[in-house]
């Protein structure tokens, strides 16, 4: 998963046309590049176009909008790819060129 943090947000705010196209250039080329173990991808909405329930045993289900938790790190987008391992995971996550973090998961 991609991560955002707000400092990372304010930076790509403060570019300027052609260093913002840079910065997606980059991703682009991540992407190409690792394009024989990526499996799917996406980006993900703003979170303000979030809707979140909430599950409680036994009672009605709440539903807000907004993101599932107040915070300053926002999941931006995520990757599912295949590889050998964690060691390669993490060397593909190394290289990332866009937001300052990277959370690995294995699928279930």
């Amino acid at each position: 998963m991609f991560v955002e943090t707000e400092e990372f947000a304010k930076e790509l705010e403060a570019m300027g046309a052609l260093e913002r196209e840079d910065a997606y250039a980059a991703v682009g080329r991540w992407f190409a590049e690792n394009a024989t173990k990526i499996t799917h991808h996406t980006h993900l909405a703003p979170v303000h176009t979030a809707t979140t329930m909430r599950l409680r045993r036994g009672e009605e289900p709440v539903v807000t909008d907004g993101p599932f938790v107040e915070g300053k790190e926002v999941v931006t987008g995520f990757a599912e790819v295949e590889v050998a391992d964690l060691d390669e995971a993490l060397k593909m996550a190394r290289s990332w060129p866009a937001c300052p973090i990277v959370e690995i998961r294995p699928a279930s």
